[in-house]
């Protein structure tokens, strides 16, 4: 199973084209040849976009599963980007583009509420947010006699979350029994999500499988030896839940000619349940942070990270977290993670970089400064300039200086930001003392300039008029602003404004 991230969604105009594309990759792929896979990726059916699971075996598409409950809540804003699926066990034919059907030599596909039927069991797709609805389809899937649930997510890390997906995909097991396979997406989104793996495999209350939830491998596979016999006797020994079965409408099944057993597995030692081990707040805030760290200073290309250290518990914990960051990667190079060896080679520029000691590569990945007032104390330079010692992050000793001092570009442009970013400062200073200096009450709002165009370009300087309490001028693009500004001068007699 594989899926996605709402942040994934439509960032680009071409979204649906890459789906289709790397679908494709995937159906003409030997690595999938006699698997059943699931996919998770957007469709468009009848010019409307849903989120969906293809469903594929050896160069077909077998069913498209459009998700029927969307996350937007929170982090999630998928009814931005799609439509629920509403009718519940009702399927449609699917055409499929061009480029599928020239490899899968299929022209439709079924499309809805289906399940897909074997020649030893059925299998069922819910779809990340369905899980956590009041009435999930994995009860009435149980009760028309689905044996396997399957459940790609992106479900992001949150403190002691993993407590309750232990508690949804046991209590789902266990009252309608059956197999449900959880998988998670791994790493961050760009921006301010981390999404923390945790895949499991249940059957009947009991877990027999649990994923690393917190690891720097791009990909994990976890397995289980089950008997779809302990489904069935589980479920006939639950007269209520047969009561309830004998009444539930049927879903529409997909037949397919293919096994996921053979008679040799007959003698295949099946797997034991184990005891879920949950990580305590402390290990969760030292890891989850610590991978979504890695995760963004990689795909941004920057060589570290820079900390101002006060001497007090946030900064010192934002240190911590980086030099837990720093152990998991020397752990993942020394357990052999080329990934992470190579990543690690082209952010600090050295090919033949081995990290071995976490106290070495924080001082090659985090910078820390003490920032001094006349009201900071000495205890606070102490607390700060020993933490530094001791996770090993740099103190450079060095002082920038504009070019025409004798300066090379690389100082010059960082001290002309230096220059913008403390405009920005003093903006909010005199916001919030204006009119005190009046002796009016309040503050003021301050107001930014950075047109659109900048901020999709990524064409400016952070934190300076990009940075306010609102801006108007946010969604306007600078051939429209001169325009405007034309028109200000005209409508409103500005002479300043003519050009």
């Amino acid at each position: 199973m594989g899926g996605y991230g709402c942040w994934d969604h439509y960032h680009e105009s071409d979204t649906l084209l890459h789906s289709l594309q790397v679908l494709a990759a995937l159906l003409d792929s030997s690595v999938t040849q006699d698997i059943i896979c699931d996919v998770g990726m957007p469709v468009m059916h009848r010019n409307v976009r849903y989120n969906c699971r293809v469903i594929f075996l050896n160069r077909k598409i077998l069913l498209i599963r459009p998700k029927m409950a969307l996350a937007n809540e929170g982090n999630y804003r998928e009814l931005r980007w799609f439509t629920p699926w509403s009718r519940s066990r009702q399927t449609e034919e699917y055409v499929l583009p061009r480029m599928l059907q020239d490899l899968t030599k299929q022209k439709t596909v079924p499309f809805g509420d289906v399940v897909l039927a074997t020649r030893d069991t059925c299998i069922g797709s819910e779809v990340c947010e369905e899980l956590w609805t009041p009435r999930s389809p994995h009860i009435d899937m149980g009760l028309d006699g689905v044996e396997i649930i399957t459940n790609a997510s992106g479900s992001h890390h949150v403190l002691r979350k993993a407590h309750t997906r232990v508690d949804l995909v046991t209590m789902a097991t266990s009252k309608n029994g059956g197999i449900y396979l959880l998988a998670n997406q791994k790493g961050c989104d760009g921006d301010r999500l981390y999404y923390d793996g945790c895949a499991m495999i249940a059957m009947n209350g009991s877990i027999f499988a649990q994923g690393t939830q917190f690891s720097l491998d791009d990909v994990e596979v976890l397995t289980a030896t089950l008997d779809l016999e302990d489904v069935r006797s589980y479920r006939a020994e639950i007269s209520s839940r047969n009561l309830e079965a004998s009444r539930v409408s049927p879903y529409p099944r997909v037949n397919v000619d293919f096994a996921l057993s053979v008679s040799e597995d007959l003698l295949e030692p099946v797997s034991e349940p184990v005891e879920w081990t949950y990580h305590s707040p402390e290990e969760e805030i030292s890891l989850g942070p610590a991978c979504w760290l890695w995760d963004f200073l990689r795909r941004s290309k920057q060589a570290g990270f820079f900390l101002p250290l006060s001497g007090g518990v946030d900064s010192a914990a934002s240190a911590c977290i980086v030099y837990s960051m720093c152990c998991l990667v020397c752990e993942a190079v020394k357990s052999g993670n080329q990934q992470v060896l190579a990543d690690i080679q082209s952010l600090v520029n050295e090919n033949n970089y081995t990290p071995q000691d976490p106290r070495e590569l924080c001082g090659r990945l985090l910078t820390t400064c003490y920032m001094a007032s006349e009201n900071s104390s000495q205890e606070t330079r102490s607390r700060a300039t020993e933490l530094a010692r001791q996770i090993g992050s740099l103190v450079t000793g060095k002082f920038p200086r504009f070019s025409v001092h004798g300066g090379s570009s690389r100082e010059n442009l960082a001290l002309q930001n230096v220059q913008a970013r403390i405009r920005m400062v003093l903006a909010y200073l005199f916001a919030q003392l204006s009119l005190w200096s009046r002796g009016v009450q309040g503050g003021l709002l301050v107001l930014g300039s950075a047109n659109v165009d900048e901020s999709l370009l990524g064409y400016l300087t952070k934190y300076d008029c990009s940075s306010a309490d609102i801006n108007p001028i946010g969604g306007i693009s600078k051939t429209d602003l001169r325009a405007f500004v034309q028109f200000c001068a005209e409508r409103f007699q500005l002479p300043a404004l003519q050009t």
